[in-house]
């Protein structure tokens, strides 16, 4: 590994072999569902567990998300794998988008319903 020098103020010289790596794997295998699928199990796990009865209810419907939650990660994993991160993540904004925009009017129709 090779690692950057820094100049007398502390500012990088040159980057460094993991910074490239980094930027590699980000524009190569990141796409939006896999963000938001490891947010999502990590908010799972974390708010799963709770002290009463209705806390841990809760907190089991929650464990019980992950499930398809990981079968969207695995599918979205060999979706980058077959047609590539760039491709995958256009037709991921989509998707998103159109999830937003069915929000949007459903709450115009319940602020118009009254």
């Amino acid at each position: 590994m090779v690692f950057s020098q820094t100049d007398v103020s502390g500012n990088f010289t040159q980057p460094t072999v993991i910074n490239r790596k980094m930027k590699n794997f980000l524009k190569n295998k990141l796409t939006i569902f896999l963000v938001i699928g490891i947010l999502m199990i990590i908010g799972c796990a974390y708010f799963g567990t709770g002290v009463s009865a209705s806390d841990a209810m809760a907190g089991a419907y929650l464990i019980v998300s992950i499930i398809p939650i990981s079968f969207i990660i695995i599918i979205d994993r060999i979706c980058v794998w077959k047609f590539g991160a760039k491709k995958v993540n256009k037709i991921q904004i989509y998707i998103l988008g159109t999830f937003i925009l069915l929000f949007i009017t459903n709450m115009i129709r319940l602020q118009l319903q009254g």
